[in-house]
């Protein structure tokens, strides 16, 4: 049976393009200016739509961005921070991502939905469509900032993504829930408490990623 999320049609972007054929290849994260804004023109000049898939639909790579590690899907990867503090979140076994049913999460964020504008357009379209569908935030003021990029070839999930890493900063007072109560389940932790063994080794590869540069 067809599954509907496999039908979904997304943004990628052909590696070699994306990476200059492996000259511009990291692993972890990028944050130097120069290299972070030629991957991203490339990712805008070069980016296509393509039906998303899943590691278990049988289609072939050609039709199937999940298993086509010729291509790039971008995804906006936005972590929520209060103070000292990092919005976190656990995958429940509602959720349908199987490969990451327990794991913890500090980044909202997902696919990229061809919409009209440029590259940078579509990007703040599909982060603010994500924040909205996947969290309730009441805070008296907000200021994203992109960090950098994130990419993970050990990882099978990670070599057919591209992180897009941002911050969004909250006041003090800011209060955050998950929406997806079925799905996820959301609480604040601290920077250090993150760093902790116990907390780290939860973290999906691409939080640690990312808890390694704050």
């Amino acid at each position: 049976m067809t599954n509907k999320k496999w039908e979904e049609i997304i943004l990628v972007a052909p590696r070699n393009t994306v990476f200059n054929n492996e000259s511009l290849a990291f692993q972890g994260t990028e944050q130097r200016k120069e290299v972070v804004e030629e991957i991203i023109t490339n990712l805008s000049d070069s980016n296509t739509s393509f039906r998303r898939g899943a590691t278990t639909d049988p289609t072939p790579k050609e039709n199937n961005a999940e298993i086509n590690t010729d291509y790039k899907q971008p995804i906006p990867y936005v972590l929520i921070k209060r103070c000292n503090e990092i919005y976190t979140y656990e995958r429940l076994s509602g959720g349908g991502e199987s490969r990451l049913h327990s794991k913890l999460s500090l980044g909202v964020g997902g696919h990229m939905n061809p919409e009209e504008g440029n590259f940078q357009e579509v990007l703040m379209y599909n982060l603010n469509r994500e924040l909205e569908e996947e969290l309730n935030i009441q805070s008296s003021a907000r200021n994203l900032q992109f960090i950098g990029l994130i990419n993970d070839d050990l990882n099978e999930v990670g070599k057919v993504h591209l992180g897009i890493l941002a911050i969004l900063e909250l006041s003090n007072d800011a209060t955050v829930a998950v929406r997806e109560v079925e799905q996820l389940k959301g609480y604040w932790l601290t920077i250090d408490e993150l760093k902790q063994s116990c907390t780290y080794d939860r973290l999906e590869p691409w939080s640690q990623i990312a808890v390694d540069i704050l």
